[in-house]
């Protein structure tokens, strides 16, 4: 992962037009059957446990109260959207692992982090207007697990037919995925589709880089984004072995004894793209890094807190959404895959809403904001006005 700053790279990016979309006739029908089974894996949730969560990343490992610092003097490039003026934002980082039922840790699964960025300007996107607030959704790894809407489809339909079996099963496969995955890593080669399946090393998730994986509208030009670790403290945590055998939440207990302490600071980083042949739209691979790095536009800090709590959990987990679909246009989600997740999004946050009879709504300020618990107090009143949307 490149640490280039602004300063020292130039670019000639691709500028956005509409027609670098390409719509299938068949994709409505996708959407559908996509949303259908996101649902299905909610329901079965629901019907195991009596609450309902999220049909992908339902289990947070950390909720986190942070500040967005957009640095001076980015070039026009650069200097698009919420990254056109310089300034502080109140952000809230929620990270997580992917499967839609709270798994032992040891079933160790590619992980998520959710940033909300408070209090942004700029045109809505359809379906968000009313809040005030920018998403990006990433996970760790660069490359998207499925190479079309089709083909996302199907795996969503195996990851929801396994979603109430026993668990101990599943442990047996992660582990065998595991052993699988360290031996490609071994020969500095890598699989997102063992990742997904349980085949994730066991290790801290705050020593990870997180991608969009897909590309968004950069202002004028198109873009996909980063959040890498910056902070020594950090950068330590890459690759540091996680012992999951006896602990199902291992996780989440790394990320609440690192931030009792401890400051984090990522890097927010933007890989603008140069060639649409190489870098379609479309597409779902990784760009070339040697055609376009990724380049620092912002820092992202979060300060010590309780990075977790039953509260927190109420607030971030049922009463929040995260989709990349809440923002402003100038950060529209592009290609089929994102189109894809804008209904399922919706459906999955207003069965959330309806089941557990919390409203899901976009916060106006951060409900962590007051006490290191992030009890509730006059800040969640005011984060839950709002528009229901999102995963």
């Amino acid at each position: 992962m490149s640490e280039t700053t602004a300063e020292t790279h130039a670019f000639r990016p691709v500028r956005f037009s509409q027609d670098v979309e390409t719509v299938q006739p068949d994709e409505p029908q996708v959407a559908r059957e996509l949303a259908e089974t996101m649902l299905s894996i909610a329901r079965k949730t629901y019907a195991d446990t009596g609450h309902a969560m999220r049909a992908v990343h339902a289990k947070s490992h950390g909720l986190l109260q942070a500040r967005l610092e957009v640095l001076d003097d980015l070039p026009p490039e650069l200097a698009q959207g919420i990254f056109a003026k310089p300034g502080n934002h109140d952000a809230i980082i929620r990270l997580s692992t992917s499967p839609g039922d709270l798994l032992h840790d040891g079933i160790s699964t590619a992980r998520g982090l959710a940033l909300k960025i408070l209090d942004v300007e700029g045109e809505r996107l359809p379906g968000a207007e009313e809040a005030t607030s920018q998403d990006f959704v990433m996970v760790n790894g660069k490359e998207f697990n499925a190479s079309s809407g089709r083909q996302f489809l199907t795996t969503l339909k195996g990851l929801a037919a396994t979603t109430d079996r026993i668990e101990g099963v599943k442990t047996w496969v992660s582990k065998a995925f595991k052993g699988i995955e360290a031996a490609l890593e071994a020969v500095g080669s890598e699989s997102a589709t063992l990742k997904a399946l349980g085949g994730h090393p066991d290790t801290h998730i705050l020593g990870d880089s997180f991608f969009t994986q897909l590309p968004l509208r950069h202002g004028d030009y198109i873009a996909k984004l980063a959040i890498v670790p910056i902070s020594e403290n950090l950068k330590a945590l890459n690759g540091a072995r996680l012992d999951t055998e006896d602990d199902e939440d291992a996780i989440r207990h790394g990320v609440m004894d690192f931030f009792e302490n401890n400051t984090a600071i990522w890097n927010l980083q933007v890989q603008l793209c140069t060639d649409l042949e190489d870098m379609p739209v479309e597409g779902v691979q990784a760009w070339d890094e040697k055609k376009s790095p990724f380049v620092t536009v912002a820092r992202l800090v979060a300060g010590p807190q309780t990075a977790w709590s039953e509260e927190r959990a109420e607030q971030g987990d049922d009463g929040m959404a995260f989709s990349p679909w809440n923002g402003i246009t100038d950060h529209r989600p592009l290609g089929a895959i994102m189109r894809l997740r804008k209904l399922a999004y919706e459906r999955s946050a207003a069965f959330r809403s309806q089941r557990n009879f919390i409203p899901v709504t976009d916060p106006r300020v951060c409900p962590f904001g007051h006490g290191r618990s992030g009890g509730r107090g006059a800040a969640f009143n005011d984060a839950k006005e709002g528009l229901s949307l999102g995963e």
